[in-house]
């Protein structure tokens, strides 16, 4: 009896699983439909310069930044650049408009949450990214 109740909730959660994956909220692959946009109307994160935000910015602030991702640093590290300087922007491949190139040229709107390091180096671990020029 004992291994029939232990069989019994190795299947159902196994079945769990399997449903958990096969949602389509994580799906980036090609569709036959189009992808569901998100909300791309105002924001109430302030829009801030790189400067800004390595100078002033708190530990899990959310802003703004716009400007250009200049280079990939390796996994979802880039380097965002605009008028006032650079900063490191983690951003995972999800976050990226579908069909849409983006490249050193791109002028992106980043909205993110800030990882202020006392020790090493502050991050923007982006959560939207917006193309809003060529």
């Amino acid at each position: 009896m004992k291994r029939l109740i232990q069989l019994t909730c190795i299947t159902a959660f196994v079945a769990g699983s399997a449903a958990a994956i096969a949602q389509p909220g994580n799906y980036t692959g090609p569709s036959s439909k189009p992808a569901a946009s998100g909300y791309t109307g105002p924001s109430s994160a302030p829009l801030m310069t790189a400067k800004q935000l390595l100078d002033n910015g708190k530990d899990d602030q959310y802003v703004r930044l716009q400007g250009k991702l200049t280079s990939h640093k390796g996994g979802e590290d880039y380097e965002f650049t605009d008028a006032s300087g650079k900063i490191t922007v983690e951003i995972d491949a999800k976050y990226f408009p579908q069909g849409v190139n983006v490249d050193q040229n791109t002028m992106v709107e980043l909205t993110g949450e800030f990882d202020k390091e006392t020790f090493g180096e502050s991050t923007l671990d982006v959560k939207q990214v917006k193309v809003v020029g060529k």
